[in-house]
């Protein structure tokens, strides 16, 4: 990860002295704690996809959000070519 410019953050909403400090943490993480880390927050990132996609789609079985899921991470393209039962949803084309 390279340094941001001095004087400027990496987010707008944090402050430099907070950033600094997230900086020397992330610099004296384990790579099995990063690991754990990035793990940890595409897990989240899974969990909320899926419940926009069951908020759009109440009635959608575990296999149907596997298959929008899939739309949503490859494009409709690749994941029709991965997944052809995808052509079966009512919406998609």
């Amino acid at each position: 990860m390279n340094d941001p410019t001095p004087g400027t953050t990496l987010s707008a909403d944090t402050s430099a002295a907070a950033e600094d400090v997230q900086l020397r943490l992330w610099r004296e993480m384990s790579d099995a704690e990063k690991a754990r880390l990035v793990t940890a927050l595409s897990q989240s990132a899974d969990a909320l996809a899926r419940a926009g996609i069951l908020h759009h789609y109440p009635a959608a079985s575990a296999r149907e959000c596997f298959l929008r899921l899939a739309i949503r991470r490859l494009g409709i393209e690749l994941a029709s070519r991965a997944y052809p039962e995808i052509a079966t949803l009512s919406d998609v084309s």
